[in-house]
């Protein structure tokens, strides 16, 4: 595969599965007692989610060895499925942590402004009859 691990692979498809049906199942959770007209289904999924990313980060580089098998299933996989806000944020802690803070504000920014218009081009080509 060109080098890339297929075991690896499948502990990402693994963990997708585990953090795509954990984040849907507490979204529904959370809607269900919350009241409508703010996703506080997928604000909560994104808070916990960054929040167990910088944990696992955290005790990886502090505390315990992680392997690459364990960041691939759990970073990319679990997380990854649960939310990708959490690996958007990594990524923009680590330009912060490396003065890299023009790089930093680009990529929250830009991912969010650039988003946000490339979800709503996307919607309107979809709608365009």
């Amino acid at each position: 595969m060109n080098g890339v691990n297929g075991l690896n692979v499948l502990y990402v498809a693994l963990g997708g599965a585990l953090g795509s049906v954990a984040r849907y199942l507490l979204s529904i959770a959370v809607h269900r007692y919350t009241a409508p007209g703010f996703p506080y289904g997928t604000f909560t999924v994104n808070i916990i989610g960054c929040a167990v990313f910088g944990l696992i980060v955290g005790f990886a580089e502090h505390r315990i060895e992680l392997s690459h098998a364990g960041r691939a299933f759990f970073l990319v996989g679990v997380l990854g499925g649960f939310t990708t806000f959490s690996a958007f944020t990594f990524d923009t802690l680590e330009l912060l942590r490396t003065a890299a803070f023009f790089r930093a504000a680009f990529n929250v920014l830009g991912q969010i402004t650039i988003g946000l218009a490339a979800l709503w081009l996307g919607y309107i080509i979809a709608s365009v009859r």
